[in-house]
Formats: structure tokens, sequence, C-alpha cells
């Protein structure tokens, strides 16, 4: 249908990004973008420090917000003893997490772009050797979802939905030649730039591949108040600029889908209400914003 959708309403599919050439030493770069959370950043460290596959062959990139910390540093200078790390203070537009992405995207060099959350868990000490063996037997597909299942560190009273197979950069991987294509994230994203991401995905007709024996944890959906969907939606509003006006509405109508959940029981439906609302009071703010200027 998103296919259907472009060839319809055709737009400029390309992100923010100018991707470099790779390094063809390089075959997978894992891009964590993170600020604090030393404790769990430490976690995916170590499960990256597990994995049999040649340190010559990847590279951790670490790209901490708001221009580095000295816990960020000393972070990655402590497992720079045992891990390829680069270290990548970033240095503007502080809390995008689009323009964060994509500048970890834009130092990297690997043919495969692993993107990874600071409080994803991998377990599995073959997991960077079996993305790698997936890639090159599946030449025609793009993209590469792992199976997510709900970790409970974080939540209180085992909260434990998660979507199995989630285009997310929690834990998402594709080839460099895709990225660069589609020219990655748009940088103006507080979050949910991966959501965005995918629907250009789909609208150049990409395919990509579930693949269950990749598999990691990650905290299910937690949405304590509505600050970051509020910004989250007012992120999406300004995409009218870069959208035909059919497109733009259903991408909007797709992100604020769950809000009527809230009213339902269930913290599952309590967590996707919660964002849903959020998400349509960044809409309002938005066009709130524009009536105030005169735009509307």
């Amino acid at each position: 249908m998103a296919r259907r959708l472009y060839r319809r309403f055709p737009f400029d599919l390309a992100g923010d990004c100018r991707v470099p050439e790779g390094d063809e030493r390089i075959r997978v770069s894992c891009v964590i973008n993170f600020y604090g959370r030393m404790d769990l950043l430490a976690g995916i460290l170590h499960s990256l420090a597990r994995q049999r596959f040649p340190r010559e062959s990847f590279e951790v990139l670490l790209v901490e917000d708001r221009g580095g910390s000295p816990e960020g540093r000393s972070c990655a200078g402590e497992f720079g003893a045992i891990l390829p790390i680069r270290y990548l203070p970033l240095d503007q537009h502080f809390g995008k997490m689009g323009y964060s992405r994509n500048f970890g995207l834009a130092h990297s060099r690997g043919d495969y772009l692993l993107f990874l959350d600071d409080d994803t868990v991998i377990l599995r000490e073959d997991f960077l050797e079996t993305l790698l063996a997936t890639g090159e037997s599946n030449l025609d597909s793009d993209a590469f979802i792992p199976h997510g299942a709900a970790s409970y560190a974080l939540i209180k009273g085992r909260y434990d939905h998660h979507d199995d197979y989630f285009m997310t950069s929690r834990c998402m991987a594709y080839r460099r030649e895709l990225l660069a294509e589609l020219g990655g994230f748009m940088d103006d994203f507080a979050g949910q730039e991966d959501v965005e991401f995918v629907a250009r995905f789909r609208m150049a007709g990409k395919k990509a591949l579930n693949c269950p024996a990749l598999e990691y944890y990650h905290p299910p959906l937690l949405v304590p108040n509505f600050r970051k969907p509020r910004a989250v939606g007012l992120s999406f509003y300004r995409l009218r600029r870069r959208y035909p006006l059919l497109v733009w509405l259903l991408l909007l109508l797709n992100c604020a889908r769950h809000a009527p959940l809230y009213l339902l029981p269930g913290e599952r439906n309590r967590q996707m209400g919660r964002f849903g609302l959020g998400f349509l009071g960044g809409i309002y703010d938005g066009v709130r914003g524009r009536l105030s200027q005169g735009y509307i």
C-alpha cells in the first residue's frame, strides 16, 4: 500500500544525511546513541564485548548527546581496551534523535549498520556473526529485523508487551547502500525518527527480513508523561513541508491511532494511549504556532 501511495503522490524520499563510502575491512558498524545512564550503556557494551566476531571487522560508535560528558568519555575509554570504540560527542542539535542517528551514520564505515539503544540487551554471543551471515545469504533484503522481547529491569509490575518484529532503532540493521540511497533519517526529530524512516523505506519499495535467529531484549513502551510524545508530534507536524498533504495526514493518523486506548484498562493500553494523546498535543502545538504567526 505504501508503494502504491507513493506512486500516486511522489516526493523526494531523501533524508538529511550524506552517507559516506564504507571501509571494506569493517563489516558491521554498531551505532549507540546515549546520554547519561552509564549503567545501561555498560550493559550493551558488555554484550558487544562478548561477541564471537573479529575485532577488526566491526566498530562501535558511541554518540553522546549534549556535547558529551566526563562519564561518557570515561566509559568509552574503559571499554576501548576491549572493543573497537569510537566516541563521538554530539556537536549540535541536542535532543534531536534524528540528527543524533545521522551523526553516527555519517561517521560509520561498516557494510551493515546496526542501530542500538543504550538499554537494549543482547545475550547471544553470535549476534554479529549471525547478522552478517543472514545478510550475505539474503542479498535481496535491504534491512534485517531482529526478534524483540520485553525486558523487565526498568518496568514496575512486569509490563511485558513488546512487538516481536518492529523496525525500530532500538535494535535494527540496514545495508549501507540502502541508507545512502534514502539519505538516512530526518534531522529535526525529537524521537520516533525510525518510524518516519520506515515510511520512506516502504514507499521506496524496499524489503525487510524478519530474523528469528537474531534476538534482543528491550523495555516495552513507557510514557511517564506527555513531554516526549508532544515533542515527537511537533516533529511530525513539521513534515508538512516535505510530504504531500494526503501522505502527511495518513502518517499523522497512523502515529496518533492509539490515543483512544487510553480509555481502556491495562498497562499496555495506558502507555500506548498516553503516547497517542501526547502526539496529538504536539500536532496542536504546531497548529497553534502557525496560527499565532499568521501562517493559516
